[in-house]
């Protein structure tokens, strides 16, 4: 085992706090990485607080992981120590289901295993995640990345990156097609970014005109304050697919109407409580399709990661040191960063826990 050093949660009212915790020694398939950068996203701040009813304690969140490789067991291909490698959402899967023979291991029958808060197969050993001085992960859920700077802006990627690049891919976004990004935050301005690189017409629908600036700066063809009802009127029928990021209960019915004949509204965002139920004749008539989607499997998230490298995307992010993760989270649920806070990891050397 290794000594790991960390920030974590002991319950769901205390705030973050150095915690040092084992890590296993590298297996024959493991590497050993060294942790950078971590973004941070709000999926942390529920899981810390518990708000979804499932935290494993003491709990150290952090799945958008940037490093280094530092060692290697003696069956790993792919990697080499000095590589600079990513850690996203999950650490295994059961390998064996047909959605992980299909390269969906987000969607792993026996669900798949977080990088933190998740309970590793034949044990109950309970996964840390990235607030950490490094982190031990069998080589098929490694990343390779090939950003050659910037790497801090990269880690967000590895979640907000995939979340958003998915079902734009699954969703056919490219030339030709009228994409809506709804909301501009964490994940809706990976949205807009990687629509615009797609092709797509981007529209993004932002509740805050304040935003209008930002929005068309980051690739939008042109935003629409939701507010408003004619400027959501001009936009009736005429999209084929919508990304809707927003992550707090609001009125679906406001976007479905806005898509065409057999257009999609995809949901990404995760409220801590459920959207009000949306008329069905507004589906019915149209024959619109409300979807949702998960992250992406391991294949798909190399592939986003190789597009933004060839694309120059990153995310715009705000960096901080661990000792500013409590703080950090209350300006989240302000929604007081742009656009993604990223810790970098060197803040905590010399760190000791209590």
């Amino acid at each position: 085992m290794s000594d790991a050093l960390g920030y974590a949660a002991q319950s769901a009212s205390e705030p973050l706090a150095p915690f040092r915790f084992d890590r296993r020694e590298p297996g024959p398939q493991d590497v050993r990485i060294d942790i950078l950068y971590c973004g941070v996203c709000h999926s942390d701040l529920h899981t810390a607080r518990n708000e979804w009813n499932n935290t494993l304690y003491p709990s150290v969140p952090g799945h958008e992981i940037v490093g280094k490789v530092v060692a290697v067991g003696d069956q790993v291909g792919k990697f080499q120590v000095g590589d600079t490698v990513g850690v996203g959402c999950m650490v295994d899967s059961c390998r064996e289901c047909p959605s992980c023979g299909q390269g969906h291991e987000q969607y792993c029958d026996q669900g798949f295993i977080g990088t933190y808060n998740g309970s590793l197969y034949g044990g109950s050993e309970n996964t840390q995640g990235g607030y950490s001085d490094h982190i031990v992960v069998d080589e098929r859920y490694v990343l390779k990345i090939s950003h050659s700077d910037n790497l801090a802006a990269v880690a967000p990627l590895l979640c907000a990156g995939i979340t958003t690049y998915s079902p734009l891919r699954k969703w056919g976004a490219g030339p030709g097609k009228k994409v809506g990004v709804v909301g501009l935050g964490g994940l809706g301005h990976m949205g807009v970014k990687i629509a615009h690189a797609m092709g797509a017409e981007v529209v993004l629908f932002t509740t805050s005109p304040e935003k209008v600036k930002d929005g068309l700066a980051l690739g939008a063809d042109a935003v629409v304050v939701s507010r408003d009802p004619e400027q959501m009127a001009a936009q009736r029928d005429s999209f084929d697919f919508i990304l809707n990021t927003v992550a707090a209960p609001h009125d679906l019915d406001a976007f479905l109407t806005l898509l065409k004949l057999d257009g999609t509204m995809t949901l990404v965002g995760a409220p801590a409580t459920a959207h009000p139920s949306p008329n069905v004749f507004n589906l019915l008539m149209r024959r619109r399709s409300l979807a949702g989607s998960l992250i992406g499997g391991i294949a798909e998230t190399q592939e986003m990661l190789d597009f933004c490298a060839e694309h120059g995307i990153v995310s715009e992010i705000e960096m901080i040191a661990i000792q500013d993760i409590n703080e950090a989270y209350e300006r989240m649920l302000r929604s007081d960063v742009k656009y993604r806070f990223v810790i970098d990891m060197a803040s905590l050397s010399g760190e000791q826990a209590a």
